[in-house]
């Protein structure tokens, strides 16, 4: 009479039956596909892994580009309650929340928690978070279990101290990578850390340290996982290696300006040849002698959201501050003079670039910037997000208004995010560029 639905448990146990056999009739006619499983959210329903047929590819090569929404589209645009001195946790959330493919996984309920205790599981909370937030709800969200968690899962985060994004950044995807283990589709031998957890998917890189004898100038070889990269600034207490004074460079748009450090000059720096000296001699392993070597670290594997941190917060011996120095950085960003196969093209720490590299599998889109406004002692965290392309807000916990890409560019910096512009696809026997991000 009403025509509201009835839930009618015999009905259902039928339904679950019927699925059962079903599930039992595929599993014998294709193990393979039995094996590549993934329990859903619901009734248990189970899908196969989606492997790409060649027609398939083709149809992705030909359309590359994401279904782009409605400009004045708004759900995901929802603020965050401070809950005394987390502006820190709610910088990070809005950052994480806005990584497109991240927003993808949670939003399709691709986690499949099996922690004996789900109410702890962290990944459980951010699969909520994220409904929350894109559910249209325009009053500001209250992350308290998000921060209950944190605090279960990394103690030295809790109590209502000022504590740093970074850190919490670090920290929130290391315990969403360890109770992400249920979703794992199998090892992925080209990954770093041998993970295929969505994390470790999204934000996991390869850094490559080559060590260099300078006797016999035998090369040993390591490789890292790595989740983001640290950068030196200028005023700090270490050298810093500044572009040639009257030099100009054009990499990744960056006109420099003299006085005015550019994303690009960090990275310069943290990818050139460093001297070990006397007091840091290694034994080497074709000489089998104790050398002076010198130290390289380059980019062998690119992780899909690239994370930038520069080192605006110094503890020594002598001293805490915090340095202020401008960094420029820029919307768009190529890799591929950091990476370990350009690495013939740096001569004596200087930069050999082509003018077009034409490589766009190494090229990011800034998407979420975080800022810190204040003193060592007492700050504010807020963060900068893109909503959509030239699209941008910034959110200072519950309150979220539009900005420029003037007010994203201008200002400070203190944890760039950045996004692949095309990602790939790859299977056994064929790797084939398939999608735009943005």
């Amino acid at each position: 009479m009403c025509k509201d639905y009835v839930y009618d448990k015999d009905i259902e146990q039928i339904a679950k039956e019927e699925q059962g056999e079903a599930l039992k009739l595929q599993a014998s006619t294709s193990t393979e596909v039995s094996h590549q499983q993934y329990s859903m959210p619901g009734l248990g329903e189970k899908y196969p892994t989606w492997e790409t047929t060649k027609p398939e590819l083709e149809l992705l090569g030909h359309n590359p580009r994401r279904r782009r929404i409605a400009s004045s589209f708004t759900i995901g645009l929802r603020g965050l309650i401070n809950l005394g001195n987390t502006c820190f946790m709610n910088c990070i959330v809005q950052a994480l929340t806005h990584t497109p493919i991240l927003r993808d996984f949670f939003l399709s309920d691709r986690h499949r928690c099996e922690m004996p205790s789900p109410e702890l599981c962290l990944v459980c909370e951010m699969s909520s978070l994220f409904r929350e937030l894109y559910s249209g709800n325009p009053s500001p969200h209250v992350p308290y279990k998000l921060l209950h968690l944190v605090w279960i899962h990394a103690r030295h985060l809790a109590g209502y101290r000022q504590q740093d994004a970074h850190e919490f950044l670090i920290a929130a995807l290391d315990v969403l990578h360890r109770h992400c283990k249920g979703d794992d589709a199998g090892k992925a031998a080209s990954n770093p850390n041998h993970c295929n957890c969505i994390i470790d998917q999204i934000f996991t890189g390869g850094l490559q340290s080559d060590v260099t004898c300078q006797a016999c100038h035998g090369v040993s070889t390591t490789i890292d996982p790595c989740w983001d990269i640290s950068l030196d600034l200028p005023g700090s207490c270490t050298s810093f290696w500044p572009m040639s004074p009257g030099r100009e460079s054009s990499v990744n748009g960056e006109s420099h300006i003299p006085g005015i450090t550019t994303l690009t000059d960090c990275l310069r720096r943290f990818t050139r040849p460093e001297h070990l000296g006397s007091s840091a001699k290694i034994k080497c392993g074709s000489c089998q002698s104790y050398q002076e070597s010198t130290k390289q670290l380059t980019m062998n594997k690119l992780p899909v959201v690239a994370c930038f941190h520069f080192k605006r917060f110094e503890h020594s011996a002598k001293q805490r501050r915090k340095i202020t120095t401008y960094i420029s950085f820029p919307l768009e960003l190529d890799m591929t003079p950091f990476m370990a196969s350009s690495k013939e093209s740096r001569m004596n720490g200087q930069l050999q670039l082509p003018t077009n590299s034409g490589n766009d599998e190494n090229k990011y889109s800034l998407f979420a910037v975080v800022n810190h406004q204040g003193t060592l002692e007492s700050g504010h965290y807020t963060s900068f997000i893109r909503h959509h392309k030239d699209q941008w807000f910034k959110c200072d916990d519950a309150v979220i208004t539009k900005a420029s890409i003037k007010d994203v560019l201008d200002s400070e910096g203190y944890l760039l995010f950045y996004h692949k512009q095309v990602l790939e696809h790859e299977s056994e026997k064929v790797k084939e560029v398939n999608t735009q991000a943005y």
